[in-house]
């Protein structure tokens, strides 16, 4: 098998996981960055009570009405329900494409500067996603990092390198049938204008579709999982939601070709209901390309869901989860009034988050 003979499904796979009004729930945490958030609500980092825990998401009622996949760690890929159904089952039951990450994490890169990674897994990448996909999965994501300093990150090589690594990547799980989330994150970290952060985001997503056409990836089987185009975490010079948005719409529409399907944005340490609103502000601005313009949120959809959890509340954590996926759906549809749903306007951000 080969890209050619999963052409068509990764296609109609990828225009699934975009569909208007939908996104994606990012529950892909390694068992150490889950154990940090169970921490939080004193709850165990057991395999038992992270196969509760999520559990809990996928067995909650009406979430396929505003969630179209969900990207799982390999651990819940292969994991049973408490029931005994396969957590595969449970997602399939509500209409939710499971998917899987498949990156092995950050590493420094040689050569350049000492806060600049590069990430890894492409050794076998190609069989893994087979056994993936024989599993139920059917899209990926890879997560690549990039910072903005003061001496100045990011540097050619790192660009170049994460870049290549996502191209790789992508053309990687589509031999094997999987729609690929390419993910250039710019972490949120400094004190940059925003107009540093849209400059430099230009350039990173453009770099990283010369290096996918080099590789000959097939773009309308794939999604771009980018930042929102913001100003470091530390800039005094305060920005409104609505310039966020203009300035992410006009970033993406100078450097993301046309023939990918959707874009489906990362929270990135924005609060529950920044990221809601962020989202809603780019749904109302006429976009001259066709992208459906999506969520795929991790900690902006289960932060209050996971403390109305608390290790046992499992109606209060569902209802939390379904509140939040709504808000998103409306958002992604332009249609979002802002405290319309329960929410936290909690700052998530995590200096120099990788997990």
């Amino acid at each position: 098998m080969s890209l050619l003979d999963f052409s068509e499904e990764l296609v109609s796979t990828a225009r699934h996981l975009a569909s208007p009004g939908k996104g994606i729930l990012a529950v892909d945490e390694s068992t150490k960055t889950i154990g940090k958030r169970l921490g939080t609500i004193g709850v165990e980092n057991t395999e038992a009570n992270r196969q509760a825990y999520r559990g809990m998401l996928f067995t909650t009622a009406g979430l396929g009405e505003f969630i179209s996949g969900a990207i799982l760690y390999e651990e819940t890929l292969f994991q049973n329900h408490a029931d005994g159904e396969s957590m595969v089952s449970k997602l399939a039951q509500l209409g939710i494409v499971p998917g899987i990450k498949v990156d092995k994490g950050l590493r420094p890169l040689p050569g350049a500067n000492s806060v600049e990674t590069l990430c890894t897994g492409l050794d076998g990448l190609v069989e893994r996603a087979a056994d993936y996909y024989a599993q139920g999965a059917r899209f990926a994501k890879w997560r690549a990092v990039l910072q903005i300093t003061s001496d100045g990150c990011p540097t050619a090589l790192s660009v170049r390198e994460n870049a290549w690594g996502l191209a790789r990547y992508a053309r990687s799980v589509q031999e094997s049938g999987l729609v690929p989330i390419v993910e250039p994150e710019i972490l949120m970290d400094g004190d940059h204008t925003i107009e540093t952060t849209a400059r430099i985001q230009e350039h990173v997503i453009q770099e990283v579709y010369q290096a996918c056409q080099a590789n000959g990836v097939l773009l309308e089987g794939t999604l771009l999982k980018p930042s929102m185009t913001v100003q470091g975490a530390d800039c005094s010079q305060k920005v409104e939601p609505a310039t966020v948005a203009a300035m992410t719409v006009h970033t993406l529409e100078r450097s993301v070709p046309a023939s990918v399907p959707g874009i489906v944005f990362l929270s990135g340490g924005l609060s529950e209901e920044a990221a809601s609103v962020y989202l809603n502000h780019m749904n109302t601005i006429e976009c001259n390309s066709k992208w459906n313009l999506g969520f795929s949120y991790g900690r902006a959809l289960q932060h209050s869901c996971l403390k109305k959890w608390a290790g046992q509340n499992v109606e209060a954590g569902q209802a939390a989860l379904l509140a939040r996926a709504q808000a998103n759906s409306e958002a992604s549809l332009g249609r979002y009034v802002p405290g319309s749903q329960p929410s936290s306007d909690e700052q998530l951000f995590v200096a120099g988050y990788t997990y």
